[in-house]
């Protein structure tokens, strides 16, 4: 019986979390429940599940979460603010921590449940962009393990003898990263300059919080992957390509030396890449539609466009600076998408706002968290100041 705490419950990664989990009583129990603001719909899944702890990352909404948990008769401890959700992290009431709190948020609580020794379940991809190398050292530190839950992650991990070898002696000779292409694949410059969150917001084919469908709509989400794999699988920045794949059926592709291609497909659920995650080594069903074939009749890839999508290139150059530059890219990128989606910001200053935060910004070593916090915190200073430049309002 794996015991889970899910950090992010209330999100779409937390609700295809419970979905899994809930399909399956025998294996899975839920002992803590974590979510940032929302009181309502995290009682009414302590409600469901029952956990042993409650944390609403809002101090100021402790109150009111205790006083809903009391009136549905729910027996849960609760707690809020940083150190709760550490402690939700990396307490004894669990094994297995799924970590899906959005940004930097996350960065604290994660790297707890790699101390702790926990089997890590992160979908947090700042976390790891953030601090990849403090995550790796934390991880073994614990002795615990880590599997990723972005679905092209887990699909190379899937498609990987191990799930994370020595690419050179596995003989790997890429990775291929598959990207849908977001709501504006195919357009230009000038298709862009009017984008409003509603549009950016509205995926083809996945159902995700705002701020990831921003990021998928600049390709900055894949970007950030780009950085994931680097350090998930130890892959120079020149081994890991982006293919973009309209379908978002074959969710990324290992390619050896041999001339072998191996890659994982199925449909866009996140439930498969969760339940592998919790269910690891073996396999469990998840209530995802059987992947028909047949009906799909052709699979369609193309290289990205980076002249448009600046992002993803962007983020290539963060990751081959090293050091505190993908921490620089990651708060930029908050911050812009954060004044993008409050209407303060045009769509295609997002991508400026960043590059001219990686300019103003140089690397340093990344050599500890208060190094990485402070580079965060520098970096969304300055792209405060850039985003009032750029803001809608100010442009000449």
């Amino acid at each position: 019986m794996r015991k889970i705490a899910v950090l992010g419950a209330t999100g779409s990664i937390g609700a295809s979390t419970l979905d899994v989990v809930a399909r399956h009583p025998d294996r899975f129990r839920v002992t803590a429940l974590a979510a940032h603001r929302s009181v309502s719909a995290l009682a009414e899944l302590c409600t469901k599940f029952r956990p042993e702890l409650a944390v609403i990352a809002d101090p100021a909404r402790e109150a009111e979460l205790r006083a809903r948990l009391a009136a549905a008769g729910v027996a849960c401890r609760v707690a809020a603010g940083a150190d709760a959700l550490v402690e939700a992290a990396s307490g004894t009431h669990c094994d297995t921590v799924v970590a899906a709190i959005v940004g930097a948020a996350g960065l604290e609580s994660t790297l707890a449940a790699a101390r702790a020794g926990k089997r890590l379940l992160l979908a947090n991809k700042e976390a790891i962009v953030m601090a990849g190398p403090l995550l790796l050292a934390a991880l073994a530190e614990g002795g615990g393990e880590l599997l990723p839950l972005d679905s092209e992650h887990n699909a190379v991990f899937q498609c990987l003898p191990g799930g994370r070898p020595d690419l050179g002696r596995a003989g790997v000779r890429r990775l291929l990263l598959t990207a849908s292409g977001g709501p504006f694949r195919g357009l230009t410059v000038a298709d862009l300059a009017d984008v409003t969150p509603e549009r950016a917001c509205a995926h083809p084919n996945w159902r995700m919080g705002r701020k990831i469908s921003v990021d998928s709509a600049t390709l900055m989400n894949k970007g950030l992957e780009v950085i994931e794999a680097h350090y998930l699988f130890d892959a120079p920045a020149e081994r890991i390509d982006v293919v973009v794949h309209r379908q978002s059926i074959v969710h990324s592709l290992v390619e050896y030396v041999d001339g072998s291609v191996l890659a994982q497909l199925g449909n866009p659920d996140m439930r498969t890449a969760i339940a592998y995650g919790l269910a690891w080594p073996e396999r469990v069903e998840t209530g995802v539609a059987p992947l028909d074939l047949l009906a799909l009749a052709r699979l369609d890839f193309e290289a990205p466009d980076l002249a448009t999508f600046r992002c993803l290139a962007l983020a290539y150059q963060a990751l081959r600076a090293g050091g505190t530059a993908t921490t620089t890219l990651n708060a930029a990128n908050e911050e812009a998408v954060a004044a993008f989606l409050d209407h303060r910001l045009p769509f295609l200053a997002i991508a400026q706002t960043i590059e001219r935060c990686l300019e103003a910004l140089p690397s340093a070593p990344a050599s500890d968290l208060a190094t990485l916090l402070d580079a965060d915190l520098t970096a969304r200073r300055q792209a405060q100041r850039i985003i009032r430049e750029l803001g809608i309002g100010n442009r000449e």
